[in-house]
């Protein structure tokens, strides 16, 4: 078990309509330099998402689905590094969920109002884990990578 300690930074923002939610994060992450960040908090819609589902494997990474609809954003988690490992819950206009790892194309509908954390004294890479098949969180402190 990998673990370490740090104080953070907090940033916000606020995305509109039709931004594309995974990608704008990562660009504001670049621009801003942050070595460690991850997701406080999310509120917001969509109007599309693509998720690979909870049954998929390192040698099964086809089980992904792609929506097209009003949904709410329930809930947004994850490490958001260069490689970002994110996990979303989407509400539909019945109120039912749906989940999974984000992939990509998540369109803003209305806004995207984001919390990041920036834990400052900490490195978050991803490196390959030949256990999982997966590339996996390494976690570090600054003062021994810089």
């Amino acid at each position: 078990m990998a673990s370490a300690g740090s104080a953070f930074r907090v940033h916000a923002v606020r995305l509109g309509p039709g931004q594309e939610l995974l990608g704008s994060l990562q660009a504001f992450v670049e621009e801003r330099n942050l070595r460690a960040p991850f997701i406080v908090t999310c509120v917001g819609s969509v109007t599309k998402a693509t998720l690979r589902l909870a049954h998929t494997t390192a040698g099964n990474t086809n089980e992904v689905i792609h929506l097209d609809e009003h949904f709410e954003i329930v809930s947004l988690v994850g490490t958001l590094n260069k490689d970002a490992h994110l996990h979303i819950c989407l509400a539909d206009k019945e109120g039912k969920t749906v989940g999974g790892h984000v992939m990509g194309g998540l369109e803003v509908f209305t806004t995207a109002e984001v919390v990041i954390g920036e834990a400052t004294e900490l490195l978050f890479e991803r490196h390959m884990d030949h256990s999982t098949g997966f590339h996996e969180l390494v976690i570090q402190s600054r003062s021994k990578k810089d």
